[in-house]
């Protein structure tokens, strides 16, 4: 075979098809043979017409009496064969008379041929039994003929070592893989990747079949090559009968299956979308899977294909939404993953309570997930702090240019403005956007090596900064200042404390920065604009763009 198609081969310039019985290269004596015509085959080989001429595909006249049941003209060639090897002739695909009738089911001519001669065990050139043709094609008779003349019940298939039982159990032929048993094939075979005849069943949703070789005591919780299970195969494709069966049987839920440890059916069920069968491994799975340091809680599975349901269902059930870390993923928290897969599943976390973390701000700005951000700083996340301060630097980069949306709400939030004032965001953001992020320092106080990089960016293009920043903040400016410093990063997350205070509300949205809002065209009713519920779809991200200006 080439390219999983039969090999064509060149006989007198023309192409020349295995599978294609050309009428124009078949013998006189084969196109008897093939019409059952006995007297005109006598009557040719009385006249010395050879028996043993091939067609295009190899065929001979027997092949052709054997595959079309022509039984008279059959036995009439295995007398009159030249040699006691006539009866083995192979096609050029390797099949014997044997297998042409065994795969059509032709009782009659299998008896003929295994009464003259024939090899039961005879393979074709992919290693093929005519037992095995004959339970692929369902000839129930034929079986019982073929192994009652010694055909090996455990005989393989195209090298892979399936074999007979696998393609009962695959077909669910339930009555022929009784047979087989009962003859007593090997229902621990495995072929070339370890798998059992239970495991195809399990695989394909064979329930009657994977019910009568748990009868005969086949291993439930055997293990292909790759350590997958039967019931983790069952999960992953949905059979729901099939699971059922298997975990009233006894089959083992936590049976890891994969080589690194972590990965059990209940992961299959929650990353492909099962969630009946996600019902039935919830009870039964040791929930250490959830947490413990090196496994993989269910949750990332679900994350990962964005299924829905069965994320909901995992945590309805107890399963945490804030999840160990997860590198096989590339994920240090299921927030992390879910950034990746849309609004519905962070819904469904924050529904769940996940906790908001630090890196999550950035994941938030990485994504263009800017009123999930404005949520998260209402939702009292903390601010990123040294150790997360580097990586959440790049993310604020890469969203430099929709300054509005998200710079706002975290300067308000109190956060350091300083901690942005690094080469990179200086060069990347537009005029605007610095001057107003320096609308919220002591602009005559910077650290030295920022003033430089600022320095730089003036000399360096066209950057105008305000006027006033030329000169020292007005003492109300550094009041403000100074009071928001006194107050945690938790009161001025929200408005509501500051509104509470008792002064006057002149006062309150001075502290408030809604002077600079205005300048910079931003409302305060827009800030407000990050409660998101969870019956609702997060919107997507503004895409505003602001051109920087360069010499």
């Amino acid at each position: 075979y080439m390219g999983g198609q039969p090999e064509r081969v060149d006989r007198g310039g023309e192409r020349m098809d295995f599978t294609e019985a050309y009428s124009d290269r078949c013998s006189a004596v084969g196109l008897a043979a093939r019409e059952g015509n006995i007297k005109l085959l006598k009557k040719l080989i009385r006249k010395g017409y050879s028996i043993d001429v091939s067609d295009n595909r190899g065929w001979m006249a027997i092949h052709e009496a054997a595959f079309q049941n022509t039984k008279k003209c059959l036995k009439f060639l295995i007398q009159a064969a030249p040699s006691a090897n006539y009866i083995r002739s192979k096609t050029f695909e390797g099949s014997s008379p044997l297998h042409l009738s065994a795969s059509r089911g032709n009782l009659e001519c299998t008896a003929i041929l295994l009464e003259s001669g024939a090899d039961p065990n005879e393979v074709t050139n992919d290693a093929t039994t005519p037992l095995f043709l004959a339970v692929e094609n369902e000839h129930t008779n034929v079986i019982k003929l073929l192994l009652q003349h010694g055909a090996d019940v455990n005989g393989s298939h195209c090298w892979s070592e399936w074999n007979s039982l696998h393609q009962a159990a695959f077909q669910n032929y339930s009555e022929i893989l009784k047979l087989l048993l009962d003859e007593g094939a090997n229902k621990e075979s495995v072929d070339d990747f370890g798998i059992t005849p239970l495991f195809i069943a399990a695989q394909y949703g064979k329930l009657e079949c994977l019910r009568i070789l748990i009868s005969y005591g086949a291993n439930i919780n055997c293990q292909a090559k790759d350590q997958a299970t039967p019931l983790f195969i069952a999960a992953q494709e949905g059979n729901d009968k099939c699971v059922e069966l298997l975990l009233a049987e006894g089959a083992n839920p936590n049976l890891y299956c994969n080589e690194e440890e972590w990965q059990l059916p209940i992961h299959a069920a929650a990353q492909m979308g099962h969630s009946n069968i996600l019902r039935m491994l919830i009870p039964v799975t040791d929930r250490v899977c959830g947490s413990a340091e090196g496994k993989v809680s269910p949750v990332y599975s679900a994350i990962y294909s964005g299924q829905e349901i069965c994320l909901e269902l995992l945590l309805k059930e107890g399963y945490s939404p804030d999840a160990q870390s997860c590198p096989v993923f590339g994920c240090k928290s299921p927030m992390y993953l879910a950034f990746q897969k849309g609004s519905e599943i962070i819904l469904i976390l924050l529904k769940y309570g996940i906790k908001i973390l630090e890196i999550d701000l950035g994941l938030c700005l990485l994504h263009r997930r800017y009123n999930l951000f404005r949520h998260f700083l209402r939702k009292d996340c903390k601010l990123s702090c040294q150790l997360h301060l580097v990586e959440f630097s790049k993310c604020a980069v890469s969203a430099g240019r929709d300054y509005r949306e998200w710079l706002p709400s975290l300067l308000l939030a109190g956060f350091n403005p300083v901690n942005l004032l690094f080469h990179d965001w200086i060069f990347s953001v537009s005029s605007d956007a610095l001057n107003f992020l320096l609308e919220f320092t002591n602009w005559k106080r910077l650290p030295w090596n920022v003033e430089q990089v600022l320095s730089s960016r003036k000399a360096t293009s066209m950057w105008m900064p305000c006027s006033y920043f030329e000169h020292i903040p007005s003492l109300s400016h550094l009041c403000r200042l100074e009071i928001r410093s006194l107050l945690t990063s938790v009161c001025l997350q929200s408005d509501q404390h500051i509104r509470q205070l008792p002064i006057p509300t002149c006062l309150q949205d001075f502290l408030l920065y809604l002077d600079v809002l205005k300048t910079y065209s931003i409302s305060e009713s827009w800030l407000k604009a990050g409660d998101v519920c969870e019956e609702s779809t997060l919107p997507s991200c503004s895409n505003s763009e602001h051109k920087e200006e360069k010499k």
